[in-house]
């Protein structure tokens, strides 16, 4: 096989759940380059078109709105991609909310609506869109997780324990599901400036960032794209349960 083709997604329908912003709408339009037909989804309409319109110069894409911490929400998605296309070959699970506070002052709500958007609907994601691909005993599934799944983050103890929980069950379910032909890995995206962290972290928790990242500066969102491509690819056959670290050398980093 030539290398190109080792990293081409030509004939591959993905799935990207989280795709009209950030992170997500750049693997989507990576995807596209590297020749999926890609369909992204979102809570809201508004943004959702505007991804789509965005991302249509790249290749065939649409999308389907749908809040994805609802189950019947989840499986009316996972549905109607299948409805349309037929089959799901690459799932994405780039959906995250996020809330910085000291941890006594987090209530059950909050616990529950972190949780629901961060971890549960992963989970369901997966194992919605995994069932079809380990009937077809194929399918590669993309998580993001994050620096919290690896190192403890003062003030954001609900999102580091969903992100632990996305780390973990990316584990489980690549080992789990390895020998059905579904592989199951994730990126841990170091300090890059989307709309979930841009105003949420404060000038002080910026400046800390950086001054513990090796490379001294912050991620872009396009930097993300290589791994997901990657992982998505006939090059990472092998490769199931783990966790690429896209961080500048954040986790690499000693004093």
């Amino acid at each position: 096989m030539k290398a190109q083709d080792r990293f081409s997604l030509g004939g591959q329908y993905a799935l990207v759940i989280g795709g009209t912003s950030g992170i997500g709408k750049a693997i989507a339009a990576g995807y596209l380059d590297a020749g999926a037909r890609v369909v992204i989804a979102g809570r809201q309409q508004d943004k959702l078109d505007q991804a789509v319109a965005d991302l249509r110069p790249h290749g065939e894409v649409s999308g389907l709105r749908a809040d994805v911490s609802d189950m019947a929400q989840l499986r009316s998605l996972v549905a109607g991609v299948l409805a349309h296309h037929g089959r799901i070959d690459t799932l994405v699970n780039c959906q995250g909310i996020t809330l910085i506070q000291p941890s006594e002052a987090f209530t059950p709500d909050q616990w529950d609506s972190v949780m629901d958007t961060d971890l549960k609907s992963v989970f369901f994601a997966c194992t919605e869109v995994g069932r079809h691909m380990l009937a077809r005993g194929s399918g590669a599934i993309v998580n993001i997780a994050s620096l919290a799944s690896h190192r403890g983050w003062p003030g954001s103890a609900v999102y580091s324990a969903a992100k632990s929980g996305v780390f973990s069950l990316t584990q489980t379910l690549g080992a789990e599901w390895a020998a059905r032909g579904v592989r199951v890995n994730a990126i841990s995206p170091g300090f890059v400036m989307t709309e979930l962290n841009r105003d949420k972290m404060s000038a002080q928790r910026k400046a800390l960032a950086l001054s513990r990242t090796p490379a001294g500066r912050f991620g872009e969102v396009d930097e993300m794209v290589g791994a997901a491509i990657y992982l998505a690819s006939p090059a990472a056959a092998f490769v199931t349960g783990q966790s690429i670290a896209v961080d500048g050398g954040f986790l690499a980093g000693g004093m």
